[in-house]
């Protein structure tokens, strides 16, 4: 499968202490974003970094449901005593009335306090006929210092992780 190969590991931001989060997320999600841009539907993931290393888990279960509630209570749990998290799954947004697809993404920096944040990408599924990927939706922020800089963040791990950076960018409809 496409989406088991992708490795990133990009500098770190010193403009907030959230933007380290916020990169991996970005990273994440444009790695979800290439993971379902030919019609499958994502698997959980758990991304994390610890002391400079970057670790992805994919959730396997029954039943999505029960994947997707594995990784929340992993990112709440913090196991592996992670410096920062994100968990993503597909699922479903009602955005402006409407019901679409969405990438969400729950977000933690742990440290040197707890920040949170959720992401909501929402995106129209190439079964539809043609792919598209509208804006991110920052979302419930817990803490976090400087939200000016937090695109900025986000679309710097976007950018980190090449195919997905190039589909996202190919297929983008900011009509949503």
């Amino acid at each position: 499968m496409k989406c088991n190969g992708s490795k990133g590991n990009g500098a770190h931001a010193a403009e907030s202490a959230f933007a380290p989060a916020a990169e991996l997320a970005g990273f994440l999600m444009a790695h979800a974003v290439w993971c379902v841009s030919d019609g499958s539907t994502l698997t959980p993931l758990i991304g994390y970094e610890k002391a400079g290393k970057r670790s992805v888990l994919r959730l396997q279960a029954k039943e999505m449901k029960k994947a997707v509630e594995q990784g929340q209570a992993w990112i709440e749990a913090n196991p592996e005593a992670a410096e920062r998290a994100v968990v993503i799954h597909d699922a479903y947004a009602t955005i402006d009335g409407r019901r679409t697809d969405a990438l969400v993404a729950a977000v933690r920096q742990y440290t040197p306090n707890l920040m949170k944040l959720q992401i909501v990408l929402p995106y129209r599924p190439a079964g539809s006929g043609r792919f598209a990927v509208h804006r991110p939706k920052f979302q419930a922020f817990a803490n976090i210092d400087a939200l000016a800089s937090l695109g900025e963040a986000f679309f710097r791990g976007v950018n980190l992780h090449e195919q997905g950076a190039r589909i996202w960018n190919e297929s983008l409809d900011q009509n949503l």
